[in-house]
């Protein structure tokens, strides 16, 4: 687990050793760089020693015969059966680490190697003999590769800082991306905040040749294409809890010790079950979690996760620490959104920050994560919501409107209004419109006020929908919970989740492992009927009944809670000082992105309680933020805001 950076095309040796200084807390034990001044090559690369701690794993790293060259961050799972494949067909190893694995598998099979690999990764593999470049990322997008091209050629890196180290990429922002973190609170790959870079889509690679891309490819597709599969239940249970025991026996592997993140919900407790049980008396688990000392956190429903937390430890014999947090996590902000890279519009980062922060304080460089257990087995509220629309949906479309309607009426003044309300927002569109409109924060019609002249559509052809896009190359019998659940894992997991999570547990050097997002345990999540995902009210059925040998039954079926903060109570009181600040009528009018008239009304409106817009307008103080740190700056700089 690293940080990478690189380029093709003219530019100067020192521009690595300045995108590697930018990218330093992705790798503090070691960093190297590549530079082939002729070939107009540039390789860097910042170590975090997990697999093969000796100087034999240092990087960029060259195969024994001085073929190819490979920056490389993440971890390759399978490694140790491809390197038993390799050695039988005669290629050679100086070391133990899966980086040199990668470079004889290419040696191989050329690019065909991605389809064999089980990991997580984004790296960039140079060939002497083809001067090409070979720019990969991992299926589901666990780790990050941001790219762009300039007057000079391409650049590329884990982290967007390290790609605005070099002077001749445009700035330029992109004013849909923009429109799309206040629709969303986060961008759908591949675009970003800036109209020249590029985020590599998972499951992508590049071919880069003489400081240009010559191909940008998909080497894997999410498993939704394939029929359901009628499963006995108790077959269904065996093969789930067979496929995710090997999912965290895989991910155990490291020459370091591994902890894990311990919320007290299911996805979080069954990783720590399995890993306890997979490591025996070899290592004690040491877990990690958050806990609540402000009182206003329980207005919004994050409190009640640390008890849970604790019940499972005592209950799998593993050590639990805490880190105690409360309003001065605002503070934390500005540093969130600097080591984030995007302007995302949400405090649950923060408390990733700290749990990262306190693991690496007791010397655990590898977490293991629940993420992704929602977004593969279901598990939100708007999976639940889409499986009831089948008691209204089938209403005429007058009647729907209606419905429509009437939810604009709905005061958001409690968490029940607010869903009530979010569920019929939407009620007289139609189809995969509909799925896609469940991931909108704020309806169209409230977000169009608030639009600047840099970021209005007057006059322009309208643009379209990536989320609504990608539903339509779906085969039509793909059904809705499906379809809803390949927006998930093709964009809110990629561009939100597994972003911020590699983000700031990489800004205390420290690698989380995501074993749901195992892509076998995928294919099988993909496939089972869909009733033992969403089962009535209850997410992850199959889940809760695999887990049943190994967990208490009170968090198996415990209700979900948030990992979040208490941001409305926030932007009334400890953040009021910024919203003042980032959202003055002077600052919104310098900026041009906002309409100074529109987003004072839309603030009134919300502390009226007339609309839920807190999370928009937190978008718009995370845009501000960011803009002062990325954009106005001549490099990327927390000390801006």
């Amino acid at each position: 687990m690293c940080g990478i950076a690189g380029f093709s095309g003219s530019f100067p040796a020192e521009l690595l050793e300045r995108m590697n200084r930018a990218i330093a807390h992705r790798g503090p034990d070691d960093s190297g760089t590549l530079h082939d001044a002729q070939a107009g090559l540039g390789l860097a690369h910042r170590r975090l020693s997990i697999i093969d701690l000796s100087e034999r794993g240092r990087q960029p790293m060259f195969d024994a015969t001085g073929t190819v060259a490979i920056s490389f961050n993440g971890e390759i799972y399978n490694y140790r059966e491809l390197r038993r494949e390799l050695v039988q067909d005669g290629y050679r190893f100086r070391s133990e680490s899966d980086t040199e694995v990668l470079l004889n598998l290419y040696l191989r099979d050329g690019a065909k190697m991605l389809a064999r690999l089980n990991g997580i990764f984004a790296f960039a593999l140079w060939d002497t003999r083809s001067r090409e470049l070979l720019v990969a990322r991992d299926p589901l997008g666990v780790k990050p590769l941001y790219w762009a091209t300039t007057p000079r050629g391409v650049v590329f890196a884990s982290e967007l800082k390290a790609l605005l180290q070099e002077p001749s990429l445009d700035r330029a922002l992109d004013a849909q991306a923009l429109r799309h973190h206040l629709l969303y609170l986060w961008c759908p790959s591949p675009r970003t905040a800036l109209a020249r870079v590029r985020k590599l889509e998972p499951g992508h690679a590049l071919r880069i040749r003489d400081g240009r891309v010559v191909e940008d490819f998909a080497y894997y597709e999410l498993p939704f294409g394939q029929e359901l599969v009628e499963w006995p239940v108790e077959d269904a249970v065996v093969q789930v809890r067979k496929h995710l025991t090997r999912a965290v026996e895989r991910q155990l592997v490291a020459d370091v010790p591994v902890g894990a993140f311990l919320s007290g919900g299911l996805d979080s407790s069954s990783v720590v079950a399995l890993a306890r049980r997979a490591l025996g008396n070899r290592q004690r688990l040491q877990c990690f979690t958050i806990g609540f000392d402000d009182a206003s956190a329980r207005v919004e429903g994050m409190a009640a996760d640390l008890p849970h937390a604790q019940r499972v430890a005592r209950h799998l014999d593993v050590d639990l620490h805490t880190v105690w947090v409360g309003p001065e996590m605002v503070e934390s902000l500005p540093r969130m959104l600097y080591h984030l890279d995007e302007p995302q519009a949400d405090p649950a980062p923060i408390n990733a920050l700290f749990i990262s922060r306190l693991a690496r304080e007791h010397g655990i460089k590898v977490l293991l994560s629940g993420a992704g257990g929602d977004d593969v087995f279901t598990g939100y509220r708007r999976h639940y919501a889409l499986v009831q629309e089948p008691w209204w949906a089938w209403l005429p479309a007058p009647l729907r409107r209606g419905l429509r309607a009437a939810s604009t009426r709905i005061r958001p003044t409690n968490e029940l209004q607010r869903r009530i309300g979010k569920a019929f927002r939407y009620a007289d569109l139609d189809g995969d419109q509909r799925i896609a409109a469940y991931f909108h924060w704020i309806a169209p019609e409230h977000l169009r006020p608030v639009l600047g002249p840099a970021l209005r559509e007057d006059g322009a052809a309208p643009e379209e929908d990536p989320v609504l896009a990608a539903l339509s190359r779906l085969p039509r019998s793909v059904p809705a919970l499906n379809r809803m659940l390949y927006l998930e894992e093709r964009f809110f997991l990629a561009d939100h989740n597994l972003n911020y999570v590699d983000k700031v547990s990489m800004a205390n050097g420290v690698e989380v492992r995501v074993p749901f997002l195992d892509p076998d345990l995928v294919a099988l999540a993909a496939k089972l009927p869909l009733g033992m995902k969403q089962h009535g009210h209850l997410g992850k059925w199959v889940l809760r009944r695999a887990m049943e040998p190994l967990l208490p039954r009170e968090v198996i079926h415990r209700s979900k809670t948030g990992f979040g903060a208490p941001l409305r109570h926030w932007l009334r009181n400890e953040l009021a000082p910024v919203v003042d600040d980032a959202l003055s009528p002077a600052t919104v009018a310098r900026r041009g992105l906002f309409d100074p008239a529109g987003v004072r009304e839309l603030v009134r409106l919300d502390r009226e309680r007339r609309v839920d817009a807190t999370y928009t307008i937190f978008a718009m103080i995370c845009i501000e933020l960011w803009c002062r740190m990325f954009l106005d700056p001549a490099t990327p700089s927390l000390e801006a805001v």
